[in-house]
């Protein structure tokens, strides 16, 4: 019995897009300076064939200009930053 057994792949993988969302100037929780903080929203969804279908995961993160820590903040509190 001879058969032809087709020989199919997918390309599939985790794509994080990373958008600056603004700066705000406040007091950095690590070293306590009052800097710039840059604030950005990472994105991570399941890519099939390199494009991007289902949404896995959303985080906000702050970084300080000055010393450079950054630490994830809600977005209930990225929303009502006053950024510029």
């Amino acid at each position: 019995m001879g058969g032809y057994w087709g020989a199919m792949f997918f390309i599939f993988g985790l794509r994080t897009k990373v958008t600056q969302s603004g700066v705000v100037q406040q007091v950095c929780r690590n070293c306590h300076n009052h800097a710039a903080q840059v604030i950005t929203r990472r994105s991570t969804k399941f890519s099939l064939f390199f494009v991007p279908i289902i949404p896995i995961r959303t985080r906000y993160v702050q970084q300080c200009t000055f010393c450079g820590a950054q630490y994830e903040i809600s977005r209930s509190e990225a929303e009502r930053l006053p950024v510029g």
